[in-house]
């Protein structure tokens, strides 16, 4: 496969006994990215996000754009990889994480198979995500909706000023 893009979403809100505090998990495990094969080209700024649900703890956010030869079902073969080398275990839903790492969008437009989703089916309900995204990348196109990421941030933005969804990518 040629070299395509993805926008992946990196969250924490659990220490880690080398990296210490979640935004320098978050920190981190972009670095980790490259060692797995997956050329960061760009990193939002860590943002820290309020907790919903179980997860009980405050977030750090950021978004990365990510250049692979991997197909999607493949990068997130690899994502989990990096996540079981930062500690994380499977565990409740939304629960508190050392590290999260899910695919948002893809160069190539939209992916489904069994254990995979491309766009993420819940990012534009997530100022948590679509924050850091815009940051980086404000004019990728939602491949559904045709919109950018821009837009979605500032619809989401205006449909309610508090930040959306549970603190977790």
């Amino acid at each position: 496969m040629a070299k395509t893009s993805y926008l992946v979403a990196l969250g924490s809100n659990r220490r880690h006994g080398t990296y210490g505090a979640p935004a320098e998990v978050v920190k981190a495990a972009a670095r980790a990215l490259a060692a797995h094969g997956i050329a960061v080209e760009r990193l939002s700024p860590i943002r820290s996000t309020p907790a919903l649900g179980p997860a009980g703890r405050g977030f750090a956010n950021a978004a990365a754009l990510v250049v692979t030869k991997l197909e999607p079902s493949a990068l997130l073969h690899r994502l989990k990889q990096v996540e079981r080398a930062f500690g994380r275990r499977g565990g409740r839903r939304w629960g508190p994480r050392v590290l999260d790492l899910d695919i948002i969008l893809w160069s190539e437009g939209w992916w489904a198979d069994g254990a995979l989703t491309i766009p993420h089916p819940e990012f534009r309900k997530r100022g948590f995500v679509l924050a850091p995204l815009a940051a980086i990348a404000p004019d990728w196109r939602d491949p559904l909706s045709g919109a950018t990421v821009r837009h979605l941030f500032h619809r989401l933005r205006r449909a309610s000023p508090v930040d959306r969804g549970p603190g977790r990518s």
